[in-house]
C-alpha cells in the first residue's frame, strides 16, 4: 500500500511538472506578428547569423516576451548589423520597453513613424552606429528613461520643446555628433525634473549657455566640452548641488569661475580645461572635499595657487597647466594628497624648488612642472615614488644634471624622462659619471634637449635597450655619432639637430632594428600612452606631440651639424623611415639611388650640403613624399619629370645653377635628357666610390708592359713588330680612359 501511495504521488508531481511547462511555454510562446516584425527587421540588414531559426521569438538569443508573448526587449549590442533600419518592422513590436543596437553599422535616419508607436518605450541606446539626419519629435515619449545616441552623424539642433513629454527621462547622451545651435540647458524649467545625466559634448554646439541648469535638482553629470560655447558660466549652475562632474573643456568660455562653486560639495570631477577663463582661483576651493579631478588646463587664470586645495584628499589629479599662476610652491604641504597620481603644473610662473612633501604621495605615477622659474637640485626623496612613471622638469633653473641622473636611474617604473632645458651649459654625464650603469631599464622616451649640453654622446646611453624615442638637439655636442645606436632594438625616432658633430654619417645607422623590419612581438607594438600630455613652449602656442608612442613617426634628424662624407647607400635598409633630415651639413657625393627603396619616407630634407650629380629619377617612387627639399647644393640636369617632385615648389630646388627643367623657371637643353645625366651620374659616383679601378688600370698597363718586354724574347721578329703596335694601341687607350675619367672628375668638383 505504501509503495502503491508512492508512486501515485510521484506520477501527480510529474503530471504537475508538464502541465505547469506547458502552460508556462503556451504563456511565453511569441506572436506571430511579432515574429514576422523581428524577421522582417533583419531581412534588411546584413550581418552574421543570429540563429533565430526556433518557432518561438521569445527564445531567441537578444529577445525577452512578457507573459502574454509580446516581445518587450531587443538587446542586439555589437552584432555586426549592417544596413538601415526598417521602421515598419520595429514600429509593430508595440510592446517594446528596451532597445539596444549599439555598436552596429546601422544607415538610415530615425523616421517620425519609427516612434510613434513605441510609446512604452523606456530604454534606448542607438550609440555608435552611423545614424544621420535630425531628431523626430516623437523620438522622446512619457516613459522614456534613457536616450543614448551618441557617436553616430547625427544634425540639427534641438530646441527645449523637444523634451516637453519627457517627464521621466533621466539620461540623455547625444555626444560626438554634429549638432547645432544652442545647448538646450532650460530642459529642467519645464520638462524634466528627474534629470541626472545631460552629454552635449564633441558637437557643433555654440552661443551662450542659458540659465536654467539650477532648476536641474537631481542632475549629477553636465558634460558640453568640445563644442563651440561662448560667454560665461550661468550663475545658476551653482544652485544644481548634487552634481558631481562638470566637464566643459574645448570651448571658448571666459569669466572667473565664481566662489559659490564651493556650493557643489558632491562634485568630485571638474574640467574647464581650454578655455578662456581668467581670474583667480577661488581661496575655499579646498571645501570640494569629494574632488578626484581637477582639469584647468590652458586657461588665463592667474594668482596664487590655493592652500586650501591641500585639504582635498581624495584628489587623484590636478592640473593646472599653462596658465598664469604663481607663487612658491615649495612651501605647500602635499603630504596629505595620499591618493594623488598625477601633477602637472607646466607653464606657469612658480618658483621656489620642488617641494619635497611630494614625496610623501607614494601614489604619484607623473610629476610635470616644467617651464616654470624653479631651481636647486634634485633631491634623493624622489626615489620613493615607486610608480613614478612619467617626469617632465625641464625649462626650469635646476643644476647638476649629472647628480640628477644619478639618482632618476634608479626610479624602476620611470618611463618618460622630459630634461629638455634642464640645465645650461653642463657637461653631458659621461661615462666616468655613471659607473656600473645599470639604470633607466624601462625608460622608452628620453629628451635633453636644449641644455646646450657639451661633450660627446655617451657610451651609457647604448644600455637603453627600451628606448624609443631619444631628443638630443640644440646642444653643443661634439665628435662623431656613435655606430652604437644602430643597436638599440626599439629606438624609431633619434634627432640631433643643431649640435657640432662631426664625422660622417655611420653605417651601423642603417641597422636600426625597429626601421629595417616590422615588429615581431607584442611587447614592441603595444600602444603605450603617456600619463600626461607632452608640451613644450612654442612661439606662440603650446606644441602638442603624440601621445601614444605608436603615433611617432619614424625619424632620423641630424640636420645642423658638420657631419661630412658621402650619404652611405645602406640608408635604404630602413625601409620603416618616415623622415629624413640631413639638411646643413657638409655631405658630398651624389643622392644614392637605396633612398627610393624608403617607400614609407615622407620627408626628405637634404638641402644646404654639397651634394652634386643628378636627382635620381627613382625617388618618383616616393609616393608618400609630403615634404622635400634638395636646395642649394651642386646638383645638375634635368629634374625628373612626370613626377611627384614636380609638384613641389621651385624654392626646393633653388640654389642648384645648373639644375633645369619645372618647376625651376629654367629650361633644360634639348639634347641633355636624364638618361645622359644618370651615366655621367653613375661614372662620378663610381670614380668617387671606386678609386681601386685607377690602380686596375694602373696593373694593367705593367702587364702590358712587361709583355711587351717578355715577347721580344719569345717571338720571333715577323710577329714582333704587330705584338708592339697592339700593346702601343691599348696602352694608348687605357691611357685616355684614365685621362678622361681624371678631367671628368675635375670638372664636375669645380661645378
Amino acid at each position: 500500500m505504501l509503495v502503491q501511495a508512492y508512486n501515485l504521488t510521484a506520477h501527480a508531481f510529474l503530471l504537475f511538472l508538464l502541465f505547469s511547462y506547458i502552460i508556462s511555454t503556451n504563456i511565453h510562446a511569441c506572436k506571430q506578428t511579432e515574429r514576422s516584425s523581428l524577421l522582417s527587421f533583419t531581412s534588411t540588414l546584413s550581418s552574421p547569423p543570429l540563429n533565430w531559426t526556433s518557432l518561438d521569438c521569445c527564445r531567441w538569443k537578444g529577445i525577452t516576451c512578457n507573459q502574454d508573448g509580446w516581445v518587450t526587449r531587443l538587446l542586439l549590442p555589437s552584432k555586426g548589423l549592417k544596413g538601415g533600419i526598417s521602421p515598419s518592422s520595429l514600429a509593430n513590436l508595440t510592446h517594446l520597453t528596451h532597445l539596444n543596437l549599439s555598436h552596429n553599422s546601422l544607415l538610415g535616419s530615425l523616421e517620425t513613424r519609427f516612434f510613434l508607436s513605441l510609446n512604452r518605450l523606456e530604454i534606448l541606446d542607438l550609440s555608435y552606429n552611423r545614424l544621420s539626419g535630425e531628431l523626430p519629435l516623437s523620438l522622446l515619449s512619457s516613459n522614456i528613461r534613457t536616450v543614448n545616441l551618441s557617436s553616430n552623424h547625427l544634425s540639427g539642433a534641438i530646441p527645449s520643446s523637444f523634451f516637453q513629454q519627457t517627464s521621466n527621462l533621466t539620461s540623455f547622451n547625444v555626444s560626438n555628433n554634429t549638432f547645432t545651435g544652442y545647448v538646450p540647458s532650460s530642459i529642467c524649467l519645464h520638462y524634466s525634473p528627474s534629470l541626472r545625466l545631460l552629454d552635449f559634448s564633441s558637437n557643433a554646439f555654440n552661443g551662450k549657455l542659458a540659465p536654467g541648469l539650477g532648476k536641474c535638482s537631481k542632475l549629477q553629470v553636465f558634460r558640453a566640452g568640445h563644442n563651440n560655447l561662448l560667454g560665461i558660466l550661468p550663475e545658476d549652475i551653482y544652485n544644481a548641488t548634487k552634481l558631481e562632474e562638470i566637464a566643459l573643456p574645448f570651448n571658448s568660455l571666459r569669466g572667473a569661475i565664481s566662489d559659490k562653486i564651493v556650493n557643489l560639495t558632491n562634485l568630485a570631477i571638474l574640467d574647464l580645461s581650454f578655455n578662456h577663463f581668467g581670474g583667480e582661483l577661488p581661496l575655499n576651493l579646498g571645501k570640494l572635499s569629494k574632488l578626484k579631478f581637477l582639469t584647468l588646463d590652458f586657461n588665463n587664470l592667474e594668482g596664487a595657487f590655493p592652500p586650501s586645495l591641500m585639504n582635498c584628499t581624495n584628489l587623484v589629479e590636478l592640473r593646472l597647466q599653462s596658465n598664469h599662476l604663481e607663487g612658491d610652491i615649495s612651501m605647500l604641504d602635499f603630504s596629505r594628497l595620499s591618493q594623488l597620481t598625477k601633477l602637472d603644473l607646466r607653464m606657469n610662473n612658480f618658483t621656489g624648488t620642488v617641494p619635497v612633501s611630494l614625496y610623501s604621495c607614494r601614489s604619484l605615477k607623473a610629476i610635470a612642472l616644467a617651464h616654470n622659474n624653479l631651481e636647486g637640485q634634485i633631491h634623493a626623496g624622489i626615489l620613493s615614488l615607486k610608480y613614478l612613471s612619467f617626469l617632465s622638469l625641464g625649462y626650469n633653473r635646476f643644476t647638476n644634471l649629472t647628480g640628477a641622473m644619478k639618482i632618476l636611474m634608479s626610479c624602476t617604473s620611470l618611463n618618460t624622462l622630459m630634461l629638455g632645458g634642464f640645465v645650461t651649459g653642463e657637461g653631458m654625464p659621461a661615462d666616468d659619471d655613471m659607473v656600473d650603469f645599470d639604470g633607466f631599464q624601462n625608460l622608452r622616451f628620453l629628451s635633453l634637449a636644449s641644455c646646450q649640453l657639451t661633450g660627446q654622446i655617451p657610451l651609457w646611453l647604448s644600455k637603453l635597450k627600451n628606448l624609443e624615442v631619444l631628443f638630443l638637439d640644440y646642444n653643443q655636442f661634439t665628435g662623431p655619432i656613435p655606430s652604437w645606436l644602430g643597436t638599440l632594438p626599439r629606438l624609431l625616432y633619434i634627432t640631433l639637430r643643431q649640435n657640432r658633430i662631426s664625422g660622417e654619417f655611420p653605417k651601423g645607422l642603417c641597422r636600426l632594428p625597429r626601421l629595417v623590419r616590422e615588429p615581431n612581438t607584442a611587447s614592441q607594438v603595444e600602444d603605450f600612452e603617456f600619463e600626461l600630455p607632452l608640451t613644450t613652449n612654442g612661439t606662440v602656442n603650446p606644441i602638442f606631440m603624440p601621445h601614444r608612442l605608436s603615433y611617432f613617426a619614424a625619424l632620423i634628424d641630424l640636420s645642423n651639424n658638420n657631419i661630412s662624407g658621402y650619404i652611405p647607400a645602406e640608408i635604404g635598409q630602413l625601409q620603416l623611415l618616415r623622415e629624413l633630415s640631413l639638411h646643413s651639413n657638409n655631405f658630398s657625393g651624389v643622392i644614392p639611388d637605396q633612398i627610393s627603396n624608403l617607400k614609407n619616407l615622407e620627408v626628405l630634407y637634404l638641402n644646404m650640403n654639397h651634394l652634386s650629380g643628378i636627382i635620381p629619377s627613382s625617388l618618383a617612387s616616393l609616393n608618400f613624399l609630403k615634404e622635400f627639399n634638395v636646395s642649394y647644393n651642386n646638383l645638375e640636369g634635368s629634374i625628373p619629370t612626370s613626377t611627384q617632385l614636380q609638384s613641389f615648389e621651385a624654392s626646393a630646388f633653388e640654389g642648384n645653377p645648373k639644375l633645369c627643367g619645372a618647376p625651376l623657371p629654367n629650361k633644360c637643353e634639348p639634347n641633355k635628357g636624364i638618361d645622359a645625366d644618370n651615366k655621367n651620374n653613375k661614372d662620378v659616383h663610381n670614380w668617387l666610390h671606386q678609386l681601386p679601378w685607377f690602380y686596375i688600370f694602373t696593373a694593367l698597363g705593367f702587364i702590358v708592359g712587361f709583355w711587351g718586354v717578355c715577347g721580344c724574347l719569345i717571338i720571333n721578329k715577323t710577329w714582333r713588330y704587330a705584338y708592339f703596335r697592339f700593346i702601343d694601341d691599348v696602352q694608348d687607350r687605357l691611357y685616355v680612359m684614365v685621362i678622361v675619367r681624371i678631367n671628368t672628375m675635375k670638372r664636375r668638383l669645380r661645378g
